[in-house]
């Protein structure tokens, strides 16, 4: 089951979901990865607060297969989210108390209050992932397909640096 016909009476019942998606099936994530092998676990669990507003925790877990921004490589990264969410209709204002409230994120769910997991799953995926991701030891590639280290176009102009032309 990926969809909630209605997120607020799944919070307002305490309802909870979870289940195991294939990486392939996040479609997304695509050009940040360099294998769609695996599995994502999320669990989704709907609640009420004091005031009555509504509240969706979600728990992901699982690993990728990350692009390494510096070799392109494979960089293994273990996937481990939590966050609280705040239901609100579309065009409906976020209450001033819930802007300033960093621990819960609003998100804005169909007029009829269906709610698309799977999309909200990889939403919080992709806002997770790290900007530019790369190894703990990664250098920069030096070598060229034929094995001979190419050098910078502009290492001629360090001669004349010093020569008052640049």
């Amino acid at each position: 089951m990926s969809r909630i016909a209605d997120v607020f009476r799944f919070a307002a019942v305490g309802g909870r979901l979870e289940e195991e998606v294939p990486v392939a099936r996040l479609v997304r994530l695509a050009d940040r990865l360099t294998a769609d092998e695996g599995m994502v676990r999320w669990q989704l669990s709907g609640s009420v607060d004091a005031e009555g507003t509504p509240k969706l925790d979600l728990v992901m877990s699982g690993r990728l297969m990350l692009r390494c921004q510096r070799c392109l490589g494979g960089l293994d990264w273990e996937l481990a989210v939590e966050t609280a969410l705040l239901p609100v209709r579309a065009g409906q204002d976020l209450p001033e108390d819930e802007l300033d409230n960093d621990e819960v994120d609003a998100i804005e769910v169909d007029g009829d209050g269906g709610l698309d997991v799977l999309s909200l799953v990889e939403d919080e995926i992709i806002l997770a992932l790290p900007i530019a991701p790369r190894h703990a030891d990664c250098g920069m590639p030096e070598a060229t397909e034929t094995g001979v280290r190419r050098e910078s176009p502009f290492a001629p102009l360090v001669g004349l640096r010093g020569k008052g032309i640049l």
